[in-house]
């Protein structure tokens, strides 16, 4: 999947479709052969169980997975207090997977986005509430929007015994909550490798802002997370920078 020839679900619609999407609305799009909706966002509560904002500028990661890591990805560039964020794979046993060997869905891999972070400025709580709420749906089982198979399942990887502590807390807070429809279906499980992905694939919605599936899927998240968390919100997304049009 390069950037001017993506397979499957991610590939760029048929021309015909786009060009009457321009003119009678994105609407159409959603009536596309394949295609849904972006997820809406969900206002959920703050973590009742949280870390302690943390000083001495010492950095943190948190690895979660929910869809294509694209938009994932651009959602928590914007975000204060976040030093890094890779697209990857996480959660598979084969050594060094490569894109195509975990799209095949044979891996066990997800993609995901490895959050390099200040917990001085923003806590792993935090991070998760917007995670839940702006980056994904939760609730949809091995699938997000158009992307289908266990590689775009929602996860959270835990780096540590708190990250877990805090993690599951929370998916049971906002299950008993009610705060979605139905039952919130993320996988929680310990870190064990996380792979960077190809560097074609880093910073793919900064570099493609007019790809059709970035226009539908991934830039409505990133505009979510102004409207609903202003606080946090960084007009400048951190980029990788070894990303681009290759």
């Amino acid at each position: 999947m390069g950037a001017t020839g993506i397979a499957g679900s991610r590939s760029a619609l048929p021309i015909a479709i786009t060009l009457a999407a321009a003119v009678i609305g994105i609407d159409l799009l959603c009536q596309s052969a394949g295609a849904r909706a972006a997820e809406k966002a969900t206002p959920i509560p703050p973590p009742v169980i949280d870390e302690m904002r943390a000083g001495g500028g010492k950095l943190e990661t948190a690895v979660v997975a929910g869809g294509c890591f694209w938009g994932v990805q651009a959602v928590f560039q914007h975000v204060q207090g976040v030093e890094n964020a890779v697209s990857g794979y996480a959660g598979g046993t084969t050594a060094d997977p490569t894109y195509h060997e975990v799209s095949s869905g044979r891996t066990g891999h997800a993609e995901s986005v490895e959050i390099t972070y200040d917990p001085s400025k923003v806590t792993y709580g935090e991070l998760l509430r917007i995670f839940f709420s702006v980056a994904h749906d939760p609730t949809q089982l091995n699938r997000q929007g158009p992307d289908t198979g266990t590689q775009y399942r929602s996860a959270v990887f835990f780096t540590g015994e708190e990250q877990r502590k805090v993690a599951t807390a929370y998916v049971d807070q906002l299950n008993k909550a009610g705060v979605y429809p139905e039952p919130i279906v993320t996988e929680l499980a310990d870190l064990d490798v996380f792979h960077a992905a190809e560097d074609y694939h880093q910073d793919y919605a900064f570099y493609n802002p007019t790809q059709p599936y970035i226009m539908w899927n991934d830039l409505p998240k990133v505009e979510n997370l102004r409207m609903m968390f202003p606080d946090v919100w960084r007009e400048e997304p951190k980029l990788v920078g070894v990303g681009g049009n290759s």
